[in-house]
């Protein structure tokens, strides 16, 4: 073996190495709470940056700092997910679907708590725990490894686990405890985390959106070791960091170049594709909680109070219209989750790169670059960008097709990294790219006014997929996709629908927000950023073309009149609340407002009975209520739900649950 293959095998050992500990600690959590953590690089993150903090700020010894970090904040980080966040998920049934959500709420609340704390600079000062030698971090890993395989296979606590994942409730009828379990399962997995961050900083970019993204490119051994087998996933690791560092080592030419030098720095990113698109799913049982999809009912006028809205940046001038020329992008951007994820009920993470392909192409188009294609003024170029993309929504829309739940948002987040990856940061497809606004609209009012226009008609286009026959198919496929099936609608080909709508729209909302900033900003258009977009729909409510306005709002205006980090962190704390309030928190104001209300004021509501009966006089003695025709809406019930008068595609009435049988939220209003 020479000097230089050599060389490279321990380089690719020391990467491999910290994959295999993010690895072991997705897998421990899965097994142990039944949950895939996302905030996995996030809570590497923050140790890295807590061990920064005491050695370099502070100035402690490099031992204590550790001791500190991984000994004592990263296993009590995990305890304290476990016991506020993911518990009470576990006591109401444990939900895949909402224990997802919150687990990205996680993601974004320690990526926006980070950026409030440390800025969102990178840090290339960070400690050196473990000197630059893998043979030290793959002991770690090995004997991590083994000592967790012997547990889980020949202790009683391994007995527990193994009861414990395979039915949390019979488990504990038989006496076990599971709530002990499971913070022992998040305490461990928050420990690897904390030990991969701290080995990882002083290598890469430390700063708040990088050093996640990186671990959390690595949970393709996780997938393919079926989050089951430690072996199979510590022998991937270090078998895809040998091979990534070997394959520094080519140098061909011609067209191949660019690409296989992207392949050989993100072989991590290939293996992330292959295993969500290509492996067998996990985690296939449910699509989105049925409170992120339920719609909740729009007051009285209040369109118009966000039409006056949306019309106050005319009247402004500077700084505050240039960052007002952001809010209308942004909200064609977060309409098109409303379409994949409100409409169509399916998960998808990957929305940033249709976003950023929008703007891209609208660049290339506009300077000429793009083969076969003359130069085209910005409006037109942004009209075939839209046409272009809209087609590439298969990428997520076929693996769509045989994936539900977990598996559907690994799938569009890894084709989210990989279109960042291979496409964004390249210097082959950006390098000296521009973008300018189209001609007649290049002051920041007078593009305002173009991107309203524009966002009323996505706002069309979205309120045509809910009504009609698409509509209706569309909420069946939603509530129940394989009663759906059954009763005949096209399942496979309203996911297409779905997902190439939802495309175009990103790729109009990017397109829009490149040319307001008069760049192609690749870091605009980062995966992280699409979570943040995914969650802040979801807890605004995902069936809400208003919530979707509301959101992007939200993001750029308490990012822009406060310290970076600030929208993140407050979507990251309703995205954790989210399955502790099941109506959401619309929901959860309005229950607040009633029990506020004085007991003796009628209350002129549309849900609950009783509002009404206090309206309308008492019956006669003996007088029979009349029946209530076939196919009445739920409103004469005193329940508006999504769909209210309407029949489902297969046939049957769409129940709705509500705690301490209230009827579901109601659907009046907005498009």
């Amino acid at each position: 073996m020479s000097s230089l293959t050599y060389d490279l095998t321990l380089a690719g050992l020391s990467v491999g190495s910290a994959a295999a500990l993010t690895g072991i600690g997705l897998i421990v959590t899965y097994r142990a709470t039944g949950v895939l953590n996302f905030a996995h690089g996030a809570i590497a993150m923050v140790c890295a940056y807590v061990l920064r903090q005491c050695v370099v700020e502070w100035g402690w010894p490099l031992w204590l700092g550790a001791a500190v970090t991984l000994l004592v904040l990263a296993p009590g980080l995990g305890v304290v997910l476990e016991r506020f966040v993911f518990r009470p998920l576990a006591v109401l049934g444990g939900d895949p679907a909402q224990t997802l959500v919150a687990s990205i709420g996680v993601f974004v609340l320690l990526v926006g708590g980070a950026a409030l704390l440390w800025g969102q600079g990178a840090r290339d000062d960070a400690p050196v725990l473990v000197p630059d030698e893998p043979w030290g971090q793959l002991a770690v890993v090995l004997v991590l490894a083994a000592g967790v395989t012997a547990v889980i296979r020949w202790t009683r606590f391994g007995q527990e686990l193994r009861a414990v994942v395979d039915d949390r409730r019979l488990a504990v009828l038989g006496g076990i405890d599971a709530d002990r379990v499971a913070a022992t399962g998040w305490a461990f997995g928050a420990f690897t985390a904390g030990l991969t961050g701290v080995l990882l900083a002083p290598y890469v970019r430390l700063d708040p959106y990088g050093l996640p993204l990186l671990v959390m490119e690595v949970v393709a051994v996780a997938v393919a070791a079926r989050m089951r087998s430690l072996a199979v996933a510590v022998v991937v690791a270090l078998g895809i960091g040998v091979a990534q560092s070997q394959l520094t080592r080519l140098h061909p030419s011609g067209w191949a170049e660019p690409l296989l030098q992207a392949a050989a720095t993100n072989l991590f990113v290939v293996a992330l594709l292959v295993a969500a698109l290509v492996l067998p799913g996990v985690g296939e049982r449910d699509a989105l909680p049925r409170t992120a999809t339920a719609r909740v009912p729009t007051p009285p006028g209040v369109w118009i109070v966000v039409l006056v809205l949306f019309l106050l940046p005319l009247g402004l001038a500077g700084r505050d219209l240039h960052t007002s020329v952001q809010v209308p992008a942004l909200a064609v951007i977060l309409l098109s989750l409303v379409v994949v994820t409100g409409r169509g009920g399916q998960i998808s993470l990957g929305q940033a790169a249709y976003a950023g392909l929008g703007a891209l192409f609208t660049a290339l188009l506009a300077a000429g670059r793009l083969p076969g294609l003359p130069a085209l003024p910005e409006l037109a170029a942004l009209a075939v960008s839209v046409v272009l993309v809209a087609p590439l929504g298969l990428l997520t829309g076929w693996p769509a097709i045989g994936r539900r739940g977990l598996a559907l948002a690994l799938a569009t987040f890894a084709v989210g990294v990989g279109v960042s990856r291979f496409v964004f940061t390249q210097p082959y497809a950006t390098s000296g790219l521009s973008l300018g606004r189209p001609a007649g609209f290049d002051g920041d009012r007078a593009y305002y006014v173009l991107e309203l226009l524009l966002l009323a008609a996505a706002l069309l286009a979205t309120h045509a997929l809910r009504r009609g026959r698409t509509g209706r198919a569309l909420a069946a496929m939603r509530d129940h996709e394989r009663g759906a099936q059954a009763a005949g609608v096209g399942v496979p080909s309203l996911k297409l629908l779905a997902f190439v709508a939802g495309a175009a729209l990103a790729a109009l909302g990017g397109g829009m927000l490149g040319m307001g900033l008069r760049a192609f900003d690749a870091a605009a258009y980062d995966p992280v950023r699409g979570l943040l977009w995914f969650a802040a729909v979801v807890v605004l409510g995902a069936d809400s073309t208003l919530g979707a306005l509301a959101a992007a709002a939200l993001l750029v205006g308490l990012d822009a009149g406060t310290r970076g980090g600030v929208a993140a962190a407050l979507i990251g704390v309703l995205a954790i609340l989210v399955g502790r309030f099941p109506g959401g928190p619309y929901e959860a104001l309005r229950t607040t407002a009633r029990r506020l209300r004085p007991r003796g004021t009628p209350a002129l509501t549309q849900t609950g009975a009783r509002s009404r009966d206090r309206l309308h006089p008492a019956r006669p003695q003996g007088a029979r209520r009349a029946p209530v025709p076939t196919g009445a809406t739920r409103a004469s019930h005193g329940a508006e739900g999504p769909g209210a008068g309407e029949r489902r595609e297969d046939g049957g009435s769409r129940p709705e649950h509500h705690p301490a049988g209230r009827a579901a939220p109601g659907t009046a209003g907005g498009p």
